[in-house]
C-alpha cells in the first residue's frame, strides 16, 4: 500500500504547521509489516526518511535517516515515548507495540453500550520508561473491533494525552486502517493531526525497498 500522510500541527496559540509525508507499506507472513516513510515537505524536512519493521511478538524495529547529518541511525527503545517529528504523536504511536509488553483487563463498563473499554499498563518500569506512559485506555467498537479513543496516563497517573480516531479505511483484505486521528496534549494544549489521502492499495513493491540502503536514496 502507498499513501500520502499530511501531519498538521497546532500550538496552544493556534498557530499551525504541516508536513506532507509519503509511506509505503508491505505485508508479510506471520504477522510482520514494513513501513517506509519519507518527508516531502517543508524544505527543513525534505528528505527525512523512517524505516518500521513492526513485528508481531517481538519488540518493533525504527531506524531514521536525517539529511542535515547524512546520517542513518537506529531509534533506541528509550527513544520510542519521545515525539514524533516534533507533533504529540509518539515513535511508538507510529508502530503496533507487542501485546506481552503489557497488562491488560477490562475496565467498569467494558462490554455496554456497544464498546470494550480495555486499561493496558506495561509489565515492567522498563517497559513504562520505554513507551513514556504508566497506562493506556482504550476504547474499542464491540461489533467491528475498532479503536475508537486511546487515553494516555504519566507516571502520577494523571491524564496528559488523548488519540482519537476520525476516520476508519476499510482495505480490500477485509481489514482496516486508521485514516484520520488527532493526538491532544492536555498539558501543553498543543494538538497534532494525521490524514491520509491518496490511498493505493494496488502497488507492487519490491522486498529490497525495505531496507536500512535505502533510506538515504
Amino acid at each position: 500500500m502507498s499513501a500520502t500522510i499530511n501531519l498538521s500541527i497546532t500550538e496552544k496559540n493556534g498557530a499551525s504547521r504541516n508536513r506532507t509525508i509519503s509511506m509505503t507499506s508491505k505485508s508479510f507472513q506471520d504477522g510482520l509489516e514494513k513501513r517506509f516513510i519519507k518527508f516531502l515537505e517543508p524544505a527543513d524536512v525534505r528528505g527525512t526518511s523512517m524505516l518500521v519493521v513492526d513485528n508481531k511478538n517481538i519488540a518493533d524495529e525504527m531506524w531514521i535517516y536525517l539529511p542535515a547529518l547524512k546520517k542513518t541511525r537506529r531509534i533506541v527503545s528509550s527513544e520510542k515515548g519521545k515525539s514524533f517529528m516534533s507533533s504529540e504523536f509518539s515513535n511508538a504511536d507510529m508502530s503496533s507495540p507487542p501485546l506481552a509488553d503489557f497488562e491488560n483487563r477490562h475496565l467498569t463498563g467494558s462490554g455496554t453500550n456497544n464498546q470494550w473499554i480495555i486499561e493496558s499498563v506495561p509489565i515492567d518500569e522498563d517497559k513504562a520508561d520505554e513507551y513514556g506512559y504508566s497506562k493506556k485506555i482504550s476504547y474499542v467498537s464491540m461489533d467491528k473491533y475498532q479503536v475508537k479513543k486511546m487515553e494516555f496516563y504519566n507516571f502520577d497517573d494523571e491524564l496528559f494525552k488523548i488519540i482519537e480516531i476520525k476516520s476508519i479505511q476499510p482495505m480490500a483484505d477485509g481489514k482496516y486502517m486508521i485514516k484520520n486521528m488527532i493526538a491532544s496534549n492536555l498539558v501543553t494544549s498543543r494538538k497534532s493531526e494525521i490524514l491520509f489521502s491518496k490511498i493505493d492499495e494496488q502497488i507492487k513493491v519490491d522486498d529490497t525497498f525495505f531496507t536500512v540502503q535505502n533510506l538515504e536514496r
